[in-house]
């Protein structure tokens, strides 16, 4: 199987073929026991469906009069982005629509927060195993979070949040994805069987033909002895 090269064993690509066709039942059965696992496991998680909503941060005066200030927005973007995920804003939701969970499970678990590339519009996504409550959960982040700009904010040049786009009622779930943790778990489960091949090969101490008994020893084969069967049957032995 292997091939000398000044004293050091080199595997060659035809050794490697060879390999991984003999112990090609290793890297069948790795591959298809972890897919059939990472399937199962993927099908038996909750689906989670994501409702998102497009908030746009702007100013009452001073944008149109001063376009220099399109940049000092974006900036303060991205400051209010962190602030929809804050705990206060968390809570007064939780409130106002009775959830039953705590503010740490709402932003670390289901709320996301993004600022969309260097504009002014921040995407508040929320996911929950009911598509139409995580609808009304991120309708109400907005309505919330802009209420409390207002309050915050109240100059004549003044910061607002407006919500442009409302949340709809998701189609389908964003979690788990079948396809893709398949696909993931049979590309790993390549890989594994593979290296279990080598493993197997290399611990592998018999000798499977003539030839490589001489290219291993060294010393030239002046005979075979060939398999045969020890009879059982009393009749095969009369």
């Amino acid at each position: 199987m292997f091939a000398e090269a000044e004293d050091t064993p080199i595997l060659s690509l035809q050794d490697l073929f060879r390999v991984l066709w003999r112990r090609r039942w290793v890297i069948a059965l790795v591959t298809v026991v972890l897919t059939g696992m990472a399937v199962a496991f993927t099908l038996a998680q909750t689906p989670m469906y994501e409702a998102s909503i497009k908030i746009l941060v702007g100013q009452e005066r001073g944008i149109a009069e001063n376009p220099s200030n399109a940049g000092d927005l974006q900036q303060i973007t991205q400051t209010m982005a962190e602030g929809i995920s804050s705990r206060s804003i968390a809570e007064a939701v939780i409130q106002e629509l009775n959830l039953q969970t705590t503010p740490e499970d709402f932003i670390d678990e289901h709320l996301s927060v993004k600022q969309i590339g260097e504009t002014q519009y921040i995407r508040v996504g929320y996911r929950d195993s009911s598509p139409e409550r995580a609808q009304q959960i991120a309708n109400t982040i907005g309505e919330v979070y802009s209420e409390e700009i207002s309050q915050v904010s109240s100059s004549a040049s003044s910061i607002t949040a407006t919500v442009w786009d409302q949340a709809v009622v998701p189609k389908g779930p964003v979690s788990p994805n079948p396809v893709r943790n398949g696909m993931l778990a049979l590309v790993l489960g390549l890989m594994l069987g593979g290296v279990l091949a080598f493993v197997f090969e290399y611990l592998d101490l018999s000798w499977r033909s003539p030839e490589e008994v001489e290219r291993i020893t060294g010393v030239p084969n002046f005979g075979v002895i060939p398999a045969f069967g020890i009879p059982t049957d009393k009749k095969e032995r009369s």
